[in-house]
Parts: C-alpha cells; sequence; structure tokens
C-alpha cells in the first residue's frame, strides 16, 4: 500500500501511531504526582521538539546514511529555514504556509551552494568544509547581516512590520488560515491531564510526511545509487558513472528537510537568532543520528526523541526531586543515593548523554534499532525454544 512493502508499511503505521498519540503515550504518570511532575513528556512545546527535531534528522540521514559523506554543517540550513520563515511573518502575515513553503526553498537554494563547493571533497575534507560554511554562516548572521538577521538580538515580528496580507481580525500570532497554532484542548481524566495543541499536530503531520518521502527515498533506485556510492564510489566512477548529480541532490534534499524543521521552529515561537547555526548545533544533529542509528529509518526518530528528552525532562531534576524521591530511606542512605545521582540530572544531564553514547557506540555500532532488534531477536529465540520444547513433549505423550 501507497508504494510500499508490508514492512515498511507497518513501520510507518506504528510511526503513526506513535506520533498521533505521543500527548497520551508520554504523559503516564498523574500530573500531580512526583512522577508525573519529574517525567511526564506530554507537553505541547516537547512534543513540537521532538516532532521537529525528528524531521531534521530524517533528512540528515539521508545524506549520512545513504551516502556516508558526514555533514558538520547541517545547522546552517536550519538557521536559514528559520530567517526565512521570520520574514514571511514580518512582511506578509503570520500564516504559516507561506513561509514554510519559504523555508524550504531557500534552504534548498542555499544548500545548492554549499553543496556544489564541499561535495568536490570527500571524507573529512568534506566534513570540514561544511562545518566551516556553517560557522561563516553563523558569523554572518551573528554580526554582518545585522540588517536581515537583526544581530544577537535575533529576528522577530513587531508591530511597525508591514504585513501585507494580514486583513482585519487576523491573529497576531502564527496561524494556518486563520487556526491559531496556540490553541488546544484539554482532557482530564482522573489525575491525568492529555493536552492536543493544533501546533504540536502540524508538526506531527509534516513529520509522517517527511518520513513516508525517506521510506521511499530509501526503497527507490536514487537510494540504491546513494548506497552504491556508499559502498565504492571510486569503483562506479571507474565505470564512467558521474556520482556528483547523485551526491548533489542528496545534499540539497537534506538541506530542505533542515529547513522546513527551521520554519516549523519558527511557526511555533517566531523569534529566531543566529544561535541555531552554531557548530554545537550540528553537532548535536550528528549525535542523534548515531545514537538513533545511521542508515536506518526509524533511528532518526529514536535519537532525536532520546537527546530532546533528557536535555528537556532529565535536565530539571534537581536536589530536591531527588530528596522526593528518596524519602522514604534512612537519612545516610538518602544523602548517598543523591551523592550518586545528582551528576547525571540536572545541568548534568550531558554526562547522561555521554554514557549513554558512548555505550552505544561501543555496544551497539547500529544505533538503538539495533539494540530492538537484539532484543527482539532474543525473545524470538526464547519463544522459538519454548515452542520447540513443547513440541517434544507432545510427541512424546502421543508415543506413550
Amino acid at each position: 500500500m501507497l508504494g510500499l512493502t508490508r514492512k515498511d508499511f507497518m513501520l510507518l503505521l506504528v510511526v503513526v501511531a506513535l506520533t498521533l498519540l505521543a500527548p497520551i503515550i508520554l504523559n503516564p504518570f498523574p500530573v500531580s504526582s512526583s512522577l508525573g511532575q519529574s517525567f511526564n513528556a506530554g507537553y505541547p512545546a516537547l512534543l513540537q521538539r521532538f516532532a521537529i527535531f525528528g524531521i531534521l534528522v530524517i533528512g540528515f540521514n539521508i545524506l549520512f546514511g545513504l551516502t556516508g559523506y558526514l555533514s558538520f554543517g547541517h545547522a546552517a540550513f536550519l538557521g536559514v529555514g528559520s530567517y526565512a520563515a521570520v520574514w514571511m511573518f514580518k512582511l506578509l502575515s503570520y500564516n504559516i504556509v507561506p513561509a514554510i513553503l519559504l523555508s524550504v526553498i531557500v534552504a534548498g537554494l542555499f544548500s545548492i551552494v554549499i553543496g556544489y563547493v564541499s561535495l568536490r571533497r570527500s571524507g573529512i575534507y568534506f566534513s570540514i568544509l561544511t562545518l566551516a560554511f556553517a560557522q561563516m554562516s553563523y558569523a554572518l548572521a551573528y554580526s554582518v547581516l545585522t540588517p536581515l538577521t537583526n544581530g544577537e538580538t535575533g529576528l522577530q515580528v513587531y508591530s511597525s512590520d508591514p504585513q501585507i496580507l494580514a486583513g482585519a481580525g487576523a491573529p497576531s500570532a502564527p496561524h494556518f488560515f486563520g487556526l491559531p497554532m496556540a490553541s488546544s484542548t484539554t482532557w482530564n481524566i482522573g489525575g491525568w491531564a492529555f493536552t492536543f495543541e493544533v501546533g504540536y499536530y502540524l508538526c506531527a503531520l509534516m513529520l509522517i510526511a517527511a518520513f513516508y518521502l525517506s521510506i521511499r527515498i530509501f526503497r527507490s533506485p536514487f537510494g540504491m545509487m546513494l548506497r552504491a556510492i556508499k559502498s565504492n564510489q571510486t569503483r562506479m566512477n571507474y565505470t564512467g558513472l558521474n556520482t556528483k548529480p547523485y551526491m548533489l541532490w542528496a545534499f540539497i534534499i537534506s538541506g530542505m528537510y533542515a529547513g522546513l524543521a527551521g520554519g516549523l521552529l519558527a511557526a511555533m515561537d517566531p523569534l529566531t537568532g543566529a544561535e541555531r547555526m552554531y557548530w554545537t548545533a550540528s553537532g548535536e544533529i550528528v549525535v542523534m543520528a548515531i545514537l538513533g542509528g545511521v542508515g536506518t529509518l526509524i533511528g532518526p526518530i529514536l535519537g532525536s526523541g532520546v537527546i530532546k528528552y533528557l536535555e528537556n525532562i532529565v535536565s530539571k531534576i534537581n536536589e530536591n526531586v531527588l530528596h522526593q524521591w528518596f524519602a522514604a530511606l534512612p537519612d545516610p542512605i538518602e544523602n548517598g543515593m543523591i551523592w550518586l545521582v545528582h551528576p547525571f540530572v540536572g545541568e548534568g544531564w550531558h554526562l547522561t548523554l555521554g554514557l549513554l553514547f558512548m555505550v552505544v557506540v561501543i555496544f551497539l555500532p547500529g544505533g538503538l534499532v539495533q539494540g530492538g532488534q537484539r532484543l527482539g531477536a532474543m525473545f524470538n529465540r526464547k519463544s522459538g525454544d519454548v515452542t520447540a520444547a513443547d513440541r517434544d513433549a507432545a510427541r512424546q505423550k502421543t508415543a506413550e
């Protein structure tokens, strides 16, 4: 169905279900409970970031996962997309459709320029070139192109901006043809509260569409060509095949995904700054892809979700929360547990991320997806052993 194999279609259904039900799945504990206050992640601001960064890393995976070309400058396209979207808000209106379209187009054009130059080299030299372009973009946005970017203050929408297409009574915040992105409905069921926001479901639909497109690219002849380039580009060149156009198109598609993510970030919060283009932002994208599983379909979504969860949930666990967790223990043991756990939460959440990343790189080179596959194979093997034992017992009983 939808041009997919049965396996890919089932994977798409899983992503659709998880995405649409995320406001419920990520709120497993009552709101007023200590566990709910610590671990619930089903609030709109975080859900939107899950979806947006999922789109960003899916696009990055098309370049890095299929071709093996590692870009350290993808945050440049994220920032360019955000700036383009905010300028559309300033000039036309708060309608997100023109803003997102321009974000994708501008990021695509920008990726043509960077890709054409960077792809003249391969390996580490390609990575350094993309990093250099990203840092130049950051410097331009921060201090040189201040009339366009508003420098360190950041670009935002003011009441004096023209907004020539904004009619009387139009929402004064990002909207989808009059439907505000911030409008939401909350279901209160017992001690649980589930919030369903328009902005999140717009991002969720974009994520589903981006994931479906990535499946089609992975399974297409174009995707097979990119895999062949990753396997042995030199041998392909010896056959007389020019691989540069394929590489450039992969780079452009990846950059357009990043532009879409940047436009959605601006649609959720119409303020953007040069920090989105800094080299650490590009490094975070790389970590997300590797953590989830480079070259896999669902890996980018898993990797981005885990890192954003650590950044927004684990980072807010402070010493007072730890005292609540271990309050039932005797004071010496409570203090010892807090001393042991405290460095890994709150401001030390990066330490938790670093340890998790080390474990994945050392023991699961295929990322979290490989870990899930190993668990699945282990359970299947156990299930198969039980079935064989039952079969032998049945045969023995029949013989008797």
